[in-house]
């Protein structure tokens, strides 16, 4: 059961999509190592505009992902990204469906 989750949508800087691309693909070997990540998501949501959606049991979890992946999300944040685009917003898991 997932209780909490992060909501991240930022913009990248023109020219600068497949770098974003391949850095989210890369984080994606980062986060399956993660056991209270129950299901995480990057997509594209617009021609530069990008989303990642993570959920996780409780708010250890949530905050265990957080500590792990902020500092390595803010090293390429100024190379890859609009200044002031990145929102992160906690969410409250209100139902889900996921595999079993």
């Amino acid at each position: 059961m997932v209780t909490v989750g992060f909501l991240i949508q930022f913009e990248v800087k023109p020219g600068k999509e497949a770098d974003a691309e391949r850095e989210l693909k890369a984080a994606l070997t980062v986060v399956q190592k993660e056991p209270a990540t129950t299901a995480w998501f990057a997509a594209r949501v617009g021609p530069s505009k990008y989303a990642v959606f993570d959920v996780f049991p409780d708010e250890e979890g949530r905050q265990t992902h957080f500590n792990a992946n902020v500092e390595p999300l803010r090293a390429v944040a100024s190379e890859l990204f609009v200044e002031g685009s990145m929102v992160m917003e906690r969410v409250d898991i209100l139902a889900a469906k996921l595999p079993e």
